[in-house]
Protein backbone atom coordinates (compact mmCIF):
# COMPACT_ATOMS: atom_id res chain seq x y z
CA UNK A 1 0.00 0.00 0.00
CA UNK A 2 1.19 3.60 -1.03
CA UNK A 3 0.51 6.54 0.79
CA UNK A 4 0.95 9.68 -1.25
CA UNK A 5 1.63 13.01 1.53
CA UNK A 6 0.67 16.51 -0.15
CA UNK A 7 2.52 19.41 1.66
CA UNK A 8 3.06 23.14 0.38
CA UNK A 9 6.27 23.51 -0.91
CA UNK A 10 8.13 25.93 1.17
CA UNK A 11 8.49 29.49 -0.54
CA UNK A 12 9.47 31.55 2.39
CA UNK A 13 5.65 33.10 3.07
CA UNK A 14 4.35 29.91 4.73
CA UNK A 15 5.03 29.13 8.24
CA UNK A 16 8.19 27.16 7.95
CA UNK A 17 7.75 25.59 11.61
CA UNK A 18 4.72 23.86 10.50
CA UNK A 19 6.12 23.33 7.26
CA UNK A 20 9.04 21.45 9.13
CA UNK A 21 6.81 19.63 11.66
CA UNK A 22 5.12 18.56 8.26
CA UNK A 23 8.90 17.66 6.32
CA UNK A 24 9.87 15.48 9.94
CA UNK A 25 6.45 13.46 9.42
CA UNK A 26 7.23 12.88 5.72
CA UNK A 27 10.70 11.90 5.85
CA UNK A 28 9.96 9.76 8.77
CA UNK A 29 6.96 7.86 7.23
CA UNK A 30 9.38 7.29 4.90
CA UNK A 31 12.40 5.79 6.95
CA UNK A 32 14.48 8.93 6.37
CA UNK A 33 14.42 10.55 9.40
CA UNK A 34 17.70 9.27 10.55
CA UNK A 35 19.39 11.59 7.88
CA UNK A 36 18.33 14.74 9.28
CA UNK A 37 20.96 13.91 12.23
CA UNK A 38 24.19 14.03 9.81
CA UNK A 39 26.04 11.46 9.24
CA UNK A 40 28.20 11.93 12.59
CA UNK A 41 25.39 9.87 14.12
CA UNK A 42 25.12 7.19 11.41
CA UNK A 43 23.87 3.77 13.13
CA UNK A 44 26.93 1.65 13.24
CA UNK A 45 24.80 -1.15 11.88
CA UNK A 46 24.70 1.19 8.97
CA UNK A 47 27.30 0.68 6.59
CA UNK A 48 28.71 4.22 4.23
CA UNK A 49 27.25 2.83 1.19
CA UNK A 50 23.50 2.49 2.69
CA UNK A 51 24.16 5.70 4.43
CA UNK A 52 24.61 7.16 1.10
CA UNK A 53 21.58 6.21 -0.27
CA UNK A 54 19.34 7.15 2.68
CA UNK A 55 20.45 10.59 2.55
CA UNK A 56 20.51 11.17 -1.06
CA UNK A 57 16.72 9.98 -0.32
CA UNK A 58 16.14 12.41 2.51
CA UNK A 59 17.91 15.10 0.40
CA UNK A 60 15.96 14.58 -2.86
CA UNK A 61 12.64 14.21 -0.90
CA UNK A 62 13.41 17.52 1.13
CA UNK A 63 14.09 19.88 -2.03
CA UNK A 64 11.53 18.43 -4.32
CA UNK A 65 9.61 20.23 -1.17
CA UNK A 66 11.11 23.66 -1.88
CA UNK A 67 9.77 26.21 -3.97
CA UNK A 68 12.37 26.73 -6.65
CA UNK A 69 13.42 30.01 -5.14
CA UNK A 70 14.20 28.68 -2.20
CA UNK A 71 15.68 25.91 -4.04
CA UNK A 72 18.18 27.91 -6.08
CA UNK A 73 19.05 29.26 -2.38
CA UNK A 74 20.07 26.04 -1.15
CA UNK A 75 20.95 24.19 -4.13
CA UNK A 76 24.53 23.52 -3.87
CA UNK A 77 24.33 21.94 0.05
CA UNK A 78 24.85 18.10 -0.96
CA UNK A 79 23.33 16.27 2.20
CA UNK A 80 20.18 16.42 4.42
CA UNK A 81 21.83 17.81 7.66
CA UNK A 82 23.37 20.53 6.06
CA UNK A 83 20.47 21.80 4.02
Amino acid sequence: MSVKFDIEKFDGKISFSIWRVQMRVVLTHSGLKKALDGIENKPASMTDEQWEELDEKALSSIQLSLSKEVLREVANETTTAKL
